[in-house]
């Protein structure tokens, strides 16, 4: 017995000593962008590098007066939060129809949706583009808006249609039976019952929006620049300025760390909704 014991805290150890290593590994990139952030142009390209240095703020105050911080900020949670809501409007009516009124063709529907994510965007790049300024909507949110919900429809539609499955049908074929009409199935049952699946599918949906970048800088300029196109204007023909540009990514990821962190715990339970029964 205390053998097993034995061995069992030593596989404890090595598994959190594991973790910690890998969660490490995953951080180390954004402390080194941290650290950048707060040096000189000069140490932050030194050789080798400073790892002991006297923080400045002079680049924070250099990229807010090169550009307009707030703004961009502003376009992306308008544009973020926007495309949630859209693909959630017509999310969750698509995944109760698959998840409960199913048709031959449904499976194969939904693999083709899922497929649609593994198109190459630059494929798709000059129709959209032209389509876009042919009906006035390059450099607008709302043309982003449509732009971000069509790429994040297939995996809000997927995740929906999974945590709708694990809702017992009984459930809405006895409010059926009571004379519930399908909206009021959804709004007084579906929503409550998979509430947890419904807000991690969000959380993520507006997290694959704020970090998109492809999108963003093709189809934007300075009206509806978002936080990526901001990051992006700090590499000028010049070359790059890793103090600034450390100093702007670090403004452009701030909120949505932030904002991660603050709602992780939902995530994960979302995440793990219905595993266990």
């Amino acid at each position: 017995m205390a053998k097993r014991n034995h061995i069992f805290r030593s596989q404890k150890l090595w598994c959190g000593i594991g973790g910690w290593t890998a969660s490490f590994l995953m951080f180390f990139p954004i402390l080194w962008m941290l650290m950048a952030a707060f040096k000189t142009e000069i140490d932050a390209v030194a050789t080798p590098p400073k790892l002991f240095f006297t923080p400045t703020l002079e680049n924070f105050v250099d990229v807010n007066a090169r550009a307009d911080y707030l703004q961009y900020a502003l376009n992306s949670i308008i544009e973020s939060l926007g495309s949630t809501a859209l693909c959630l409007v017509i999310g969750i009516p698509a995944a109760y129809a698959a998840a409960f009124f199913p048709g031959k063709r449904t499976k194969d529907l939904l693999m083709w949706m899922l497929s649609t994510k593994m198109l190459p965007a630059v494929g798709v790049l000059v129709p959209i583009y032209l389509l876009f300024r042919d009906t006035g909507l390059l450099d607008t949110r709302s043309g982003m808006v449509i732009v971000f919900t069509l790429s994040n429809m297939p995996i809000v539609v997927w995740m929906l249609y999974s945590f709708f499955k694990d809702v017992p049908h009984e459930i809405l074929e006895a409010s059926r039976m009571d004379g519930a009409s399908t909206l009021e199935q959804i709004w007084y049952l579906l929503l409550p019952l998979t509430l947890p699946g419904i807000a991690s599918t969000a959380l993520l949906s507006t997290i694959l929006c704020w970090n998109e970048a492809f999108w963003s800088l093709n189809l934007t300029a300075s009206k509806a620049g978002r936080l990526t196109t901001f990051i992006a204007s700090f590499s000028s023909p010049e070359g790059l300025f890793w103090a600034k540009l450390s100093a702007a990514s670090t403004l452009a990821i701030t909120p949505i760390l932030v904002f991660g962190w603050m709602t992780q715990r939902q995530l994960v339970r979302g995440l793990t909704f219905g595993a266990v029964k």
